[in-house]
């Protein structure tokens, strides 16, 4: 396993993953911190936890259209921008972990 920091709305997490998997990883932060603060300056969100869960709900539209983008045709090859099932499953991990992460800030916001 390799470790990575990444970077998401401002706040550093360090993410396990497999080896050589690293910059993937880092890329997908980027992409998931960016529509965050795309998100952010819209002015959907009235908190932190409420921002992460519309962003992974934008970012769980996005993988789904991707999915039924995908060519039905059977031998038909992939869109580019259709996404592997190893890319899926990372993300799907991250979601996980951004979850957790939700629900920690949510259950402080809900203590304090």
């Amino acid at each position: 396993m390799a470790d990575v920091t990444i970077s998401i709305n401002g706040r550093n997490y360090d993410i396990s993953c497999d080896k050589g998997q690293e910059s993937r990883v880092a890329d997908l932060a980027a992409y998931v911190d960016q529509r965050l603060r795309q998100i952010a300056s819209s002015g959907a969100a009235y908190n932190d936890a409420h921002l992460l869960v519309i962003t992974s709900l934008v970012l769980a539209d996005e993988l789904y259209e991707a999915r039924n983008a995908a060519p039905a045709a059977e031998g038909s090859k992939p869109a580019e921008t259709a996404v592997s099932e190893e890319e899926q499953q990372k993300i799907l991990e991250l979601f996980d972990n951004l979850t957790q992460r939700i629900e920690n800030i949510a259950s402080k916001v809900e203590a304090a």
